[in-house]
């Protein structure tokens, strides 16, 4: 085609599929280089994620302590599974027996069946703590606490057995903390319904209450008495336990009499509870 032609209609299409070709080529150029661009960030974000997670499961693995060599039975214990407290708030074991000095003032035995996910026992607890701790302290009263976990429907991480283990845990490895560490779990209690405190908070819990070891630690992250509590839970609710039929917690004996209410105000009042004890020791 010479320069004074003009392009016939043939020409203009062949122009315009070669023009069309081109930008067709190039299009698939940039569709191969951004599928490799996004398939390389995919890797990029994937290793990110499995780096993310391998970082969190060493600071898990990192946190975790081994589980501790113990007996089927937690130490320290009563023989019917309960952890008793006594003067200066120590626990009474096979070694010690903190008792008040020859009094002839009769001394009031309390004795308390709790499930740490039980809100009426948080509502029963915590107004009495104060209370309770200056009696058993003095030696003005015993204080004996069986726990107990039928309660982990009420959680959705097992809770009420998971606190259950802890508790038994520093009953066995701290057992002059368990005051203490009793006061944590109901003064902290979880909701019904919500995920409980995690091991690592249950744990941070012993070292507030001078309970503070490898040995409790991993005895609460491995539930170590997990079987026992179990097992003795059942016990307890399935038949008449020292005399006392357990139908529910929590369940408060003063010298083997039960007591009781029937209203909430009943319930958190600790003049109340005081005047039962009073009238108990009397009798």
């Amino acid at each position: 085609m010479t320069s004074n032609q003009k392009p016939t209609r043939s020409d203009k299409r062949e122009a315009a599929r070669e023009k069309a070709k081109e930008i067709r080529e190039q299009n698939q150029k940039r569709a191969k280089r951004n599928k490799l661009l996004i398939q390389l960030s995919v890797v990029v974000v994937a290793l990110g994620i499995v780096g993310g997670v391998g970082a969190m499961i060493a600071i898990e693995a990192a946190n975790r302590a081994d589980a501790p060599v113990v007996d089927t039975v937690p130490a320290n214990l009563t023989e019917l599974g309960g952890v008793k407290i006594g003067v200066g708030l120590q626990a009474f074991t096979a070694d010690k027996t903190p008792t008040p000095e020859a009094t002839d003032v009769a001394t009031p035995e309390i004795i308390v069946y709790a499930d740490y996910q039980c809100p009426i026992c948080q509502a029963w607890d915590v107004p009495n703590e104060a209370q309770l701790r200056s009696w058993v302290d003095t030696g003005a009263a015993t204080l004996e606490i069986r726990p107990l976990s039928f309660l982990d429907r009420a959680s959705l991480n097992e809770y009420s057995s998971r606190a259950a283990n802890a508790a038994l845990c520093v009953a066995n490895f701290a057992p002059d903390s368990y005051f203490d560490f009793h006061g944590e779990l109901m003064l902290n209690q979880s909701e019904e319904g919500t995920e409980g405190h995690n091991d690592d908070e249950l744990y941070a819990f012993a070292e507030s209450a001078g309970a503070g070891s490898e040995e409790v630690k991993g005895c609460i992250q491995n539930k170590s008495f997990g079987d026992y509590i179990e097992q003795y839970t059942q016990t307890v609710l399935g038949a008449p336990h020292g005399g006392v039929s357990v139908t529910g917690t929590p369940t408060i004996l003063v010298n083997g009499k039960q007591y009781t209410w029937t209203t909430g105000d009943e319930l958190v009042s600790a003049e109340r509870f005081a005047q039962f004890v009073q009238a108990a020791t009397a009798e």
